[in-house]
């Protein structure tokens, strides 16, 4: 038996694989090919737009996929949302959903697009949020490049961002933000039922939550003298409780944590000051809590 899983083609490839691949699974692609090969028998992976993910997810024709909360919420899709996996292009932060306009236009909120025209490629969701605030306005599809279509094409677009720079150096401004969107596992509702798809999909969702979880936090080990013990475990942060175990040398002990990776550069040299020594610091490749 397989697992038939779509995974994002576009800007999200390299990112899914390398997450893949810290996770334990390594996808292999041809240049111009849509059909990965995979190290694990068991799993038959499509390079599918991730806006059509949902659908095909829906439909059945995969059994599972990895695509955006935006997707999902555009197609209306009736899928199993298996895990929140939050990675982007660049930074973990979710995407936003955002109606933008001209700098200089004189809009500043949803209400003030009725009777306007708006591009996006989330014709759906966009028709819904306007739908809801009770604005009337045009809606087209657009496939890509909203950005220079205002004001000329456009009075305002919805598109989605991640860190803004685009917009800003278009010289355009965020109005609303409609919706805040992290990449999901999602799994098609029959195979969610069939049990060996069903673990599959959440031994999928473990290991890949766990190299995300690592790829914040490091290790730190050392040893610290006995006397100085209290002092060190004082400024201590551990996910749970710092691991504790004896050395030869019945006056010292070694202590091993794990912290955020930002927190370790201010750590270890208060540390060292408070009397640990032989400090490393190692990178994570899962850690599942």
């Amino acid at each position: 038996m397989k697992l038939k899983i779509g995974l994002p083609k576009g800007s999200l490839q390299e990112a899914t694989f390398t997450m893949f691949k810290k996770a334990g699974w390594d996808f292999k692609v041809c240049s111009r090919s849509y059909t990965p090969s995979c190290d694990d028998d068991e799993i038959e992976a499509l390079l599918v737009r991730p806006q059509e993910i949902p659908r095909y997810v829906e439909d059945g024709i995969l059994d599972a996929g990895l695509t955006g909360k935006d997707w999902i919420t555009d197609c209306g899709a009736d899928v199993v949302e298996v895990a929140d996996l939050s990675y982007n292009k660049v930074t973990t932060r979710p995407l936003k959903v955002v109606a933008a306009v001209k700098e200089n236009a004189p809009y500043n909120s949803v209400k003030d697009l009725d009777g306007k025209r708006i591009s996006t490629e989330y014709v759906n969701l966009t028709k819904r949020w306007l739908e809801e605030n009770g604005v009337s306005a045009q809606v087209e599809f657009s496939w890509g490049a909203c950005e220079m279509k205002v004001p000329d094409l456009a009075d305002a677009i919805v598109v989605n961002t991640e860190t803004g720079s685009s917009l800003r150096a278009n010289n355009l401004r965020i109005i609303e933000t409609i919706l805040e969107s992290t990449a999901r596992l999602i799994s098609n509702k029959e195979s969610w039922k069939d049990e060996w798809k069903r673990n599959k999909v959440e031994n999928l969702s473990t290991l890949l939550l766990g190299a995300l979880n690592a790829d914040q936090l490091v290790g730190l080990k050392m040893n610290v003298p006995k006397d100085s013990l209290a002092k060190v475990m004082s400024i201590l942060p551990a996910l749970k409780n710092p691991t504790l175990s004896p050395l030869a040398d019945e006056g010292w002990v070694a202590a091993e944590i794990i912290v955020e990776q930002k927190v370790a550069r201010d750590l270890i040299p208060k540390l060292h000051r408070a009397g640990a020594e032989g400090l490393v610091e190692y990178p994570l490749n899962k850690v599942i809590f």
